[in-house]
């Protein structure tokens, strides 16, 4: 299998959830036993020398394979969710997206400063989301944080609202 047959394998919703955007859908792929199984081998094979210690999903795509890879890494998996969903302390971020406003936030005691953090989610857009991980995840004063996507959409130029001197990888660029 290669990225060529992954994209093959995705499904793009036009008008979701609101008019206007076109939605690419990962679910289609993640159906398909090959399509996960060469996800997760690129995923790990790009991370695998990194010294990460913490993958941070977003939710909630990035709860499919941020744990997979987080189990072959040797790391732990940290959850960034919608407010009101983790039940402990947690330090929150408001950001825009290109539909509206949203929140995200991380209980308090998920990251250390001695951590190296991936923070992982389904596709970059306009950037807003992960930006705001990234502003959420500094907090903590990691030694290091990278960003990785499934999937890149370049045209909405999504990477220039993302911190400099973070790392970012896509696996499939459309």
């Amino acid at each position: 299998m290669s990225v060529e047959n992954l994209k093959a394998n995705l499904r793009t919703v036009p008008d979701f959830p609101v008019k206007g955007i076109l939605f690419w859908d990962v679910s289609t792929m993640f159906k398909n036993a090959e399509c996960l199984r060469e996800l997760d081998d690129i995923l790990y094979e790009l991370y695998k020398d990194k010294g990460i210690t913490k993958v941070v999903g977003m939710e909630s795509r990035g709860f499919v394979m941020g744990p997979s890879l987080a189990v072959r890494l040797g790391a732990g998996f940290v959850m960034a969710r919608k407010p009101g969903k983790l039940p402990a302390d947690t330090l929150s971020e408001t950001y825009d997206k290109e539909y509206g406003h949203d929140t995200i936030e991380i209980h308090r005691d998920a990251i250390t400063p001695d951590d190296v953090v991936l923070i992982h989610d389904d596709l970059l857009a306009t950037g807003g989301t992960v930006a705001a991980a990234a502003r959420l995840v500094a907090q903590f004063h990691p030694k290091k944080t990278m960003i990785n996507f499934i999937i890149e959409i370049e045209e909405l130029k999504g990477r220039a609202a993302l911190p400099e001197g973070v790392e970012v990888d896509s696996v499939i660029k459309v």
